[in-house]
């Protein structure tokens, strides 16, 4: 789409700047549009929240402001510029026709809104001046209250000295841009997950804050005092744009990253045993101090188990294995394993073998239990 020709609206702009400043008044943070348009922006502010939309209403937000870039503002009328940023963007389209265009700064609380105006052209006046820069984006908004995506980001110097704070401050130098910015770099956090290198600030830097783009704007999400973030609660396997802006303790705030995208994971897979492919059927003969078990491993499946491991629980601390065999035996604890030997290391699907094993105990013996063949779960007879 052909973009707007600016210079008239800067024309329009700059006439309010000049009845502003004739009759000695403090222009605001935005010159952007009329005194009637931006009447109907306080008046929209006052406004109820928006109801559901009735069956046929327009749903379908604008498209997003195109080619948003830094533009010369028009000249003062008399002195100098006010810590001032122009911007202009090419028009969005709009079903039933975009009404209003909002445009957002990045400060130290996030974006905020700084501008409301019918045209596709901003003045962006009270900043620091100096030559500092500063982030912003626009969104488009029509009739019935649809809101576009927000365009890219663009980053401009203001020109001039901005109004002085009081008391002045003693900071005034943001962090870097931070920088190495990595998606996905936890990979067993069920969400997205990011890393960067760190700023530098002349004093420190105090945080990291996080934005993910939504439908219809750019939404911090979370801050960091270090330099990796996670974010749960997120669709598996959707995509999601991310950038870091760094912040000092005065409140300046660097560029933001570059856009990185990160999809969200699942997280390690949880632990799901085998299914139930085995009987035991366990016989035990106790005397005094010791006793006599044979253990029966009958599979249930029709494919042959190879090279099968028996582990179980003897349920007593005075339980103790002496002695096996048709098995290699072993101990930890109350903990049991049974290895196969060579000649029996294949049970064929509906056969069985018996393996056995000779132990003490130091008065109670109650037979075992948890008996797991491979890793799956054997019921017991």
């Amino acid at each position: 789409m052909p973009r707007l020709s600016w210079p008239a609206a800067w024309a329009a702009a700059g006439a309010v700047a000049a009845a502003l400043l004739a009759a000695n008044i403090t222009a605001p943070p935005v010159l952007a549009g009329s005194a009637a348009e931006m009447r109907a922006v306080h008046a929209a502010d006052a406004a109820p929240p928006p109801t559901s939309p009735a069956p046929g209403a327009d749903v379908t937000p604008p498209t997003a402001p195109g080619d948003l870039e830094s533009c010369p503002p028009p000249p003062p009328p008399s002195g100098s510029f006010q810590g001032s940023v122009g911007l202009c963007w090419t028009a969005s389209s709009d079903a039933s026709g975009v009404t209003e265009y909002e445009v957002f700064l990045l400060t130290a609380d996030g974006f905020v809104s700084v501008a409301s105006t019918s045209r596709t052209t901003a003045v962006v006046t009270g900043l620091g001046g100096g030559d500092r820069t500063y982030t912003f984006y626009v969104v488009a908004k029509d009739a019935a209250g649809n809101v576009s995506p927000p365009s890219a980001l663009v980053s401009a110097s203001a020109l001039g000295a901005g109004p002085t704070p009081t008391p002045a401050l003693t900071d005034t130098t943001p962090p870097t841009k931070p920088a190495g910015l990595q998606p996905n770099c936890l990979p067993d956090f069920k969400g997205t997950s990011l890393c960067w290198t760190g700023s530098t600030d002349d004093v420190g830097v105090a945080g990291y804050d996080v934005y993910r783009r939504t439908a219809t704007g750019w939404t911090r999400v979370g801050t960091s005092i270090g330099t990796h973030f996670t974010e749960g609660n997120l669709v598996t396997g959707q995509s999601y744009v991310y950038v870091i802006a760094a912040k000092d303790a005065a409140g300046n705030v660097s560029l933001p990253s570059d856009l990185v995208t990160a999809t969200a994971s699942g997280g390690y897979p949880t632990y799901t045993p085998p299914p139930v492919s085995c009987k035991i059927e366990y016989t035990a003969w106790s005397w005094s101090s010791g006793f006599s078990a044979t253990v029966k491993i009958v599979n249930l499946g029709q494919t042959p188990i190879d090279n099968w491991t028996l582990r179980f629980v003897l349920p007593d601390a005075g339980q103790k294995v002496t002695s096996g065999w048709s098995a290699t035996w072993s101990q930890s604890g109350k903990d049991v394993t049974a290895t196969a030997m060579p000649w029996n290391s294949v049970i064929q699907g509906g056969g069985s073998l018996e393996i056995g094993f000779n132990g003490s105990h130091t008065g109670a013996n109650p037979d075992p239990t948890g008996f797991r063949l491979n890793g799956g779960t054997c019921i017991q007879a």
